[in-house]
């Protein structure tokens, strides 16, 4: 829609914990190059959601969103020390992947 980095999207990280329940570590908005440089800590081996809250950010560009919420599962693996999850985003769709 834009063709830009997203600047301004509400982040919000969690950890599944081992009886499976989610735990917030951190909360964050993108900057101007659409990124977040922190959240969280550091991250230990396990399972993490990003909940990307896109219907606001549209919003503010009064555009309707079909998403109004983005939720991303990764896991990371023992000795990681880098997690770059990358989320191209439209009104009416979205992509992701494991970056570097």
């Amino acid at each position: 829609m834009r063709g830009h980095p997203a600047a301004g999207v509400a982040v919000a990280l969690n950890f599944r914990r081992p009886n499976g329940d989610w735990s917030n570590l951190g909360h964050a908005v993108t900057d101007a190059n659409g990124r977040v440089k922190e959240i969280g800590g550091r991250l230990e081996a396990g399972e993490y959601r990003l909940d990307f809250a896109t219907g606001a950010y549209f919003k503010s560009f009064e555009t309707d969103a079909f998403y109004p919420e983005v939720s991303v599962m990764f896991a990371v693996a023992e000795g990681e020390t880098h997690v770059h999850v990358p989320l191209l985003l439209s009104p009416f769709g979205y992509s992701t992947y494991k970056g570097r």
